[in-house]
């Protein structure tokens, strides 16, 4: 304690003393506590909150089954998406015809057994019709214009691999004459070469040749070929051929034949009338016709006019 008339005597500092001691170091505890606990909180990121469940696990749909055929049902199988790894292995500058205009109608025979052969033909793998890009836009273009008149495309072959020609003049040596009486009944199988039917390499194999006729619109059903059934020659009135869905182009595709030389004698003038409708829509889309076959065309301006490509129609 203090006297009121002088100093702080000894033991009253000494008091004195003590007791701030004890305030200063409660002080201090009191002090070092709260740091402790700001440190605490800070680390652990601030007082706890209340935390939400996660998110259930995101469980994809089953892919779905696809339906069978209806009974009765001829049409070509769909071709494969583009996402495919098919369609990943084409080289650039090719596309699937369906991609650019699914509207074009397909029957592409040499991934079957009809056609002159007789089995489905070397690196045809798919029946899918494949061309460079060009040829397809220009294509599609030459759809539109044939919508419009009541008609629509409809392909035979597209790009052919070097493969498929080999196959074809390999096929071209053999006694192998299943097909004949449909295909060439005319002709005799060894002038094939001589008479330009079959050669190699062809404009195919570029990628923007295709093989097509027209076919009326609505299309009608067309009745799937079995191997073994009756041949019909090509070169038949189109009653008495193979009931393929064109228009009547005076001979069957792939008709090894004089008759189906495109410009010729011996059409009907509904025959003829035809052929010109179609060279007329090609052209106007910029294809030239190969005058020895009614349904073989070639883009003008192709891409690829030196390049023979051999990856397989797959």
């Amino acid at each position: 304690m203090y006297l009121t008339t002088g100093g702080p005597t000894a033991s009253g500092r000494a008091a004195a003393t003590g007791a701030g001691a004890r305030r200063r170091a409660g002080h201090c505890v009191r002090v070092l506590a709260a740091a402790v606990a700001c440190t605490l909180i800070a680390a652990c990121g601030g007082p706890a909150r209340p935390t939400q469940p996660p998110p259930a696990p995101t469980i994809p749909a089953p892919a779905r089954e696809s339906s069978p055929p209806a009974a009765g049902d001829t049409s070509p199988p769909a071709p494969p998406s583009p996402s495919t790894a098919a369609a990943a292995q084409l080289p650039p500058g090719f596309v699937s015809l369906p991609d650019i205009d699914p509207s074009i109608l397909t029957d592409i025979r040499y991934a079957t057994a009809h056609n002159f052969v007789g089995r489905p033909i070397a690196g045809y793998q798919r029946p899918r019709c494949l061309l460079t890009r060009q040829a397809a836009e220009a294509l599609h273009r030459v759809q539109t214009t044939a919508l419009s008149k009541g008609y629509s495309l409809k392909v035979y072959d597209c790009y052919r691999p070097q493969q498929g020609v080999d196959d074809f003049v390999h096929w071209a040596t053999t006694a192998d004459q299943r097909m004949k009486a449909e295909f060439y009944p005319e002709v005799d199988k060894s002038v094939l070469f001589d008479d330009g039917y079959i050669g190699g390499p062809t404009a195919h194999s570029r990628g923007s040749t295709m093989d097509l006729t027209l076919v009326a619109t609505p299309s009608r059903a067309e009745p799937s070929y079995r191997t073994g059934e009756p041949l019909l020659p090509c070169t038949a009135p189109a009653a008495q051929r193979f009931p393929d869905n064109s228009i009547d182009m005076g001979t069957g595709f792939d008709c090894f034949d004089p008759l189906a030389h495109t410009i010729t004698a011996g059409l009907s003038g509904l025959a003829r009338n035809n052929r010109a409708l179609l060279t007329g829509l090609m052209a106007q889309g910029g294809f030239t016709n190969y005058p020895k076959e009614w349904w073989h065309y070639t883009l003008d301006n192709e891409p690829y006019p030196s390049t023979y490509y051999d990856f397989p129609v797959a």
